[in-house]
């Protein structure tokens, strides 16, 4: 018994997001609330927690990421979608007009990480995204040991 409850507690320190989406259910099961509203307040803390990275980031590093604002208006446009098909008389136009527009802005971050200053393609499947902090090297015909951008030793 207790090494079962030994490899539990393993795996939920492991995997705590089943854990807490487990606590999430059975408080939507406890208090009544629809499934569907569930969903809708979730997706809404979603766009929440979004809005705050956005902010927090621009503040610490003076730029904005184009990628969060993408990521913002997709959930919240999932969001806008789920409430249109749970109604009982749903307008198809606007959910496929939503479901269009989510479309364009999935075609926009794919854009934005295909072409970010902060990406390196190292093959056709591989992507690595990095952030450089470090501050550009000026290229001059003055200085022998930059090139290129590179520091080179005098020795080599």
């Amino acid at each position: 018994m207790r090494r079962a409850i030994y490899k539990i507690k393993r795996y939920f320190s492991s995997n705590y997001e089943v854990l807490i989406a487990a606590i999430i259910f059975t408080v939507v099961v406890s208090i009544n609330l629809e499934f569907f509203k569930a969903i809708i307040l979730m997706l809404e803390f979603i766009v929440i927690m979004e809005v705050v990275k956005m902010v927090s980031d621009f503040i610490k590093k003076e730029k904005l990421r184009l990628r969060f604002v993408i990521d913002i208006f997709i959930i919240f446009l999932i969001r806008d979608v789920i409430i249109l098909a749970s109604h009982r008389n749903k307008d198809y136009f606007d959910i496929t007009f939503l479901l269009l527009v989510i479309f364009i802005f999935f075609i926009f971050r794919i854009l934005s990480i295909k072409y970010s200053p902060g990406v390196i393609k190292i093959s056709k499947d591989t992507v690595i995204e990095y952030e450089d902090d470090r501050k550009a090297k000026k290229i001059s015909d003055d200085n022998p040991k930059v090139k290129l951008g590179k520091e080179y030793d005098s020795n080599s």
